[in-house]
């Protein structure tokens, strides 16, 4: 049976569901019905019309969503992008920090998050050229150590960026626009009072709430 969740239409509508149940993937979390894709109206999801292009409102509203909310996206639930509320992510942080600890000197996880530091708002390609990964095969290579650092809540998605045709119109699927969420927020929001064992508790708590059809092992999944 899927978890019931109200039909989206709307960027706005969107945005209210995320901010009432606290956490959403993007796209398929292995959990029937509970992510975005799922439950928009079918107006919004993903076409491709006979000429070859291709419309997916859901898609284009990331941005707005991630800006105008604001709240938190990246690779949070197994590896798979989704969005998290302001209100919940200082206890996600404390909890998946607990269990990730920043990355020791010398590693190429630290290396990328001081580069990123430094830089500031950057899309992910230039990040990686700025970070050495080049050459056949280096991109695959880097997704992952972005991905195990999106996991840990170091690194964020602050907005997406399109390429423009010759008319100034934005086209294909966009760039990730990086940054960690201190830069984005301050400290104060990435930081909890009480212990990564209190905050796992709430989360829990959220997920049995806000997820009442899924076992214990997909809870725990989307814990991490």
């Amino acid at each position: 049976m899927a978890n019931e969740f109200p039909r989206i239409g709307s960027a706005a509508e969107l945005m209210a569901l995320i901010d009432d149940i606290g956490f959403l993937p993007l796209l398929d979390s292995g959990i029937p019905g509970f992510s975005a894709e799922e439950i928009v109206d079918e107006d919004c999801r993903y076409v491709v019309f006979s000429d070859g292009g291709w419309d997916w409102p859901l898609w284009k509203w990331k941005g707005q969503i991630v800006t105008e909310m604001p709240c938190l996206y990246g690779k949070f639930f197994a590896g798979k992008a989704g969005f998290i509320s302001r209100d919940w992510w200082a206890d996600f942080c404390n909890y998946r920090r607990s269990k990730f600890p920043l990355p020791e000197d010398d590693t190429i996880e630290s290396a990328i998050l001081d580069t990123l530091r430094m830089m500031g708002s950057t899309i992910t390609r230039e990040l990686r050229a700025a970070c050495g990964f080049n050459g056949k095969g280096m991109r695959s290579k880097f997704d992952g150590y972005i991905t195990k650092l999106e996991m840990a809540t170091y690194i964020v998605t602050e907005d997406f960026v399109y390429p423009r045709d010759k008319h100034g119109r934005e086209y294909g699927w966009g760039w990730s626009l990086l940054n960690t969420p201190e830069a984005l927020y301050g400290k104060e929001a990435c930081t909890c009072s009480c212990t990564p064992e209190v905050s796992y508790k709430r989360l829990y708590e959220q997920f049995k709430k806000i997820l009442p059809e899924a076992t214990e092992r997909q809870i725990l999944k989307l814990i991490g």
